[in-house]
Formats: structure tokens, C-alpha cells, sequence
């Protein structure tokens, strides 16, 4: 609508803000459309691809496990700083990127994970090079830094530094030799922590300022430490943090402080990482309360998701979507803690929920060339949507891999105890 238009509306003197807010659109809108004239031809056909929909046919939790590991292993391979780092992305403007030691950190546990079920050994020492990796770049106290291995500026971030716990721990049950750089990292989170469980002295500078709830991540690691030294304290400084999280925590579930940049609607994403830093804290300690709390925001990301499994990139306080593109890795996180809460709780709807979005997310997916993308997850979907904006990121293949290896175990396990149960009756 043009200025003259507006004005013979009567509205114009009435909200001014409105009219900036208007001009603002249109030009952002301008900038758009011609950034887009000016996108790769792969990017172009990528949003042709995704604005069609969703392709009907599901290639099947087991094919695409093997892709989204494959593309994983292109991803260290490729990776621009060529250190035994998994490649933050492939993007479909820039290619591929340098390492990035957040994401490589819990990607390690994901290898593991596979090289047991697999019994394909080469995961196991593809696993044991990101570590070796992790190790040779922690930083003299012991934390380690946010960003891509050759981000600015290098300083030592409470959250990076709580992923990459994850994987020096499973590296240490898996190899030995990571004691040490698993104590340093734990020590470290300890000694960083304010008294009321909250992590504040060492945020990322690549997210906004502010307190994250989302934060509970980094006390799952320490609970991981925890269960290798028990005794050093990491078990009671995680649990201090999932206390200080749940503090605020609305009685629908709501947590006010868990987005990257903006709070009033976060990613769910962050949300799917606070939702397994409190089922961890339960798995932990076994207190009732913490698996009450879970449930209440696992039902509520319930309430938001939609029949084929889409859940919305970001959304309100009262769960609704702000937006309508998917996160996929948001959705995936989210599945793997309905599958970890079915496993508690034995209700159906969580597992049901889980199975859809994994659904969705594995439609996203494709299992064909070219090998850039195959396997791949974007960061959105449609590929143009605000997350990851036409990049395929690490840590999505890596969260949609572990969601699909647990719901891959669950339908096994479901198969065991029918065949177990007819074969009573048979000889009954």
C-alpha cells in the first residue's frame, strides 16, 4: 500500500509507528526479492523444491540414518579447516565452512552411538579424532571457545564449553586418556557458576546478552562427568543449574529466558535444549518433580506441533507459532525427548508425537545426490526461513541421527516383547 493510499484511509495521524513499521516491511521486502535475483541456481531450485512441499514418500528411519551419517562424515572431511572437526555447515551460497568445536563436541557421542550399533569401526576412530581434536584447542582454564575454529574473538563460553563436555566424557568411557581435559572442562563450569546455579560471567559473544535457561545443556555434561568422578561437585553444580532454570517456569510449561536473541519467542531449537537438561537432571537424580516439570513442556511443544509432525521454528509464551517455518533441528531435539519421555512415563502420545515429527523431519531429508546435501538437514524449512537460512547444519544431522537411532531401538523393542508375547500364547 503506497503513502498517499494509507492517508485517504483516515489512519495515517492515528499510528505513525504503524506507517514506519510498513515502510520498514517494504523495503526489507525490496532487499529481499532482490537478494534472491542474485542466490546460486542450487539455492533458487532448493526454494522451489521446499515451497512445493513435502515430498509424500518417507525413504524410512534406517535409510536415512545411513545418509544423515555419511553426510556427517563428508562434513569432518570437508571441513575448511581440515582438523579433524566436523564443518559447522554447507551452505548452499558459501560451501563449506570451517570446524566448529561446540557441535563437534556432542557430535563425538553420536558416533559412538552409531560405531556400537553399526559395528563399523571407522565411526569409533572418525569419534576419537574430533576429541584429540576438542583436546588440542582447550584453553589454558580449561573452558573452550564459542564460534568456528577461526571465529573472533577467542574467549571461553560457559555453553561450548558444556557441549564439548558431553563428548570428552563419552570419549573417556569409550578410549581412556580424556580424564584430564574432562576434568579441566568440569572444573571449570564449577568454578565459573554463580551461587544460585546460574551461569553469567562467560556468555557467548555470538548470542545476545541475557541469562539462557537453555543452559541446562551444560549441566547434562556435568551430570556426564558426574557419573565418571563422582565426588569433584559437577553433580551438585548441574543440578543447581536445572533448579536456577526451573525457578521461573510457568505453569504451562513456559521458560521465559531460553532463545539465542530473543526471548518473547524462542527458537525451539533452545527450547528442545533446556526440555533434555531437565530430563537429564531427572535421569540423574530421579527426583519426581523434574520429570513433572519436563512433562509440562513436552506437553506444551505438544500443543504446538501439527498432525505431519511440523513444529514451528518459533513460538509464544502461550505455545503458539510465531512463525511459520520449521527449525528441523528443533523438531528433532524435541522428538528424541518425547521418545525419552515415553520411555519414562510409557504414554503413548508422547512416542506418537515423536514418530510424526521424526516423520517430518525425514521427509526433509534427502537420500539421493548430490553428496553436498544428501543426508544433510537444513537449518529451516522452507530452506529460506530465518534458522540456518540455506545452510545444512552439523548439529541438525546430528540431533535428527540420534532421534531416529532411539525410535529405531523403541520399534525393536516393540517387536520383541509382540513376538515374545505370541509366542506365549502359542505355547500356552
Amino acid at each position: 500500500m503506497c503513502e498517499r493510499c494509507w492517508r485517504s484511509c483516515g489512519r495515517a495521524n492515528d499510528d505513525k509507528a504503524a506507517m514506519q513499521r510498513i515502510k520498514r516491511a517494504i523495503k526489507s521486502y525490496a532487499r529481499d526479492a532482490s537478494a534472491r535475483l542474485l542466490l546460486p541456481a542450487a539455492a533458487k531450485a532448493e526454494i522451489r523444491r521446499d515451497r512445493a512441499g513435502l515430498p509424500l514418500k518417507d525413504a524410512g528411519s534406517q535409510r536415512v540414518l545411513a545418509a544423515l551419517m555419511g553426510w556427517l562424515c563428508l562434513a569432518q572431511d570437508k571441513s575448511l579447516s581440515a582438523d579433524g572437526g566436523v564443518a559447522r555447515d554447507y551452505s548452499l551460497i558459501k560451501g563449506w565452512a570451517s570446524s566448529y568445536p561446540e557441535t563437534t563436541g556432542y557430535i563425538v557421542n553420536t558416533f559412538l552411538d552409531y560405531a556400537r550399533r553399526s559395528g563399523q569401526p571407522v565411526y569409533r576412530e572418525r569419534a576419537r579424532r574430533m576429541a584429540n581434536w576438542l583436546v588440542s584447542i582447550q584453553l589454558p582454564g580449561g573452558g573452550f571457545q564459542g564460534g568456528k575454529i577461526d571465529s573472533t574473538p577467542v574467549v571461553p563460553v560457559t555453553f561450548n564449553t558444556g557441549q564439548i563436555l558431553l563428548g570428552l566424557s563419552a570419549a573417556q568411557l569409550e578410549f581412556g586418556g580424556y580424564l584430564e581435559p574432562m576434568r579441566r572442562a568440569a572444573d571449570w563450569l564449577v568454578s565459573t557458576q554463580d551461587p544460585d546455579g546460574c551461569w553469567r560471567k562467560h556468555p557467548s559473544p555470538f548470542a545476545a546478552p541475557g541469562e539462557k535457561e537453555y543452559e541446562t545443556h551444560v549441566a547434562w555434561g556435568l551430570f556426564e562427568a558426574a557419573r565418571i568422578e563422582p565426588g569433584r561437585g559437577y553433580g551438585q553444580a548441574g543440578m543447581a543449574n536445572v533448579r536456577w532454570a526451573l525457578s521461573s517456569q510457568s505453569p504451562n510449561g513456559w521458560l521465559a529466558r531460553c532463545c539465542l536473541d530473543d526471548p518473547t519467542q524462542p527458537l525451539t531449537h533452545t527450547l528442545g535444549y533446556a526440555l533434555r537438561g531437565v530430563l537429564e537432571a531427572y535421569r540423574f537424580s530421579g527426583e519426581p518433580d523434574l520429570l513433572d516439570a519436563a512433562r509440562k513442556t513436552a506437553d506444551g511443544l505438544i500443543r504446538a506441533s501439527g498432525e505431519d509432525g511440523h513444529l514451528p521454528g518459533r513460538l509464544r509464551s502461550d505455545w503458539s507459532a510465531s512463525v511459520d517455518w520449521a527449525c528441523l533441528t528443533g523438531v528433532a531435539q524435541v522428538a528424541t525427548c518425547w521418545l525419552l519421555l515415553f520411555q519414562h512415563t510409557q504414554e503413548t502420545r508422547y512416542r506418537d508425537a515423536a514418530f510424526r515429527a521424526n516423520r517430518f523431519v525425514r521427509r526433509a531429508i534427502r537420500v539421493e545426490p548430490p553428496l553436498e546435501t544428501m543426508g544433510g538437514v537444513k537449518g529451516s524449512f522452507p530452506v529460506d526461513g530465518d534458522y540456518g537460512q540455506f545452510e545444512y547444519l552439523n548439529w541438525a544431522a546430528k540431533f535428527a541421527a540420534d532421534s531416529l537411532m532411539l525410535e529405531i531401538d523403541l520399534n525393536d523393542s516393540t517387536e520383541a516383547n509382540t513376538s515374545q508375547k505370541s509366542r506365549a500364547r502359542e505355547l500356552g
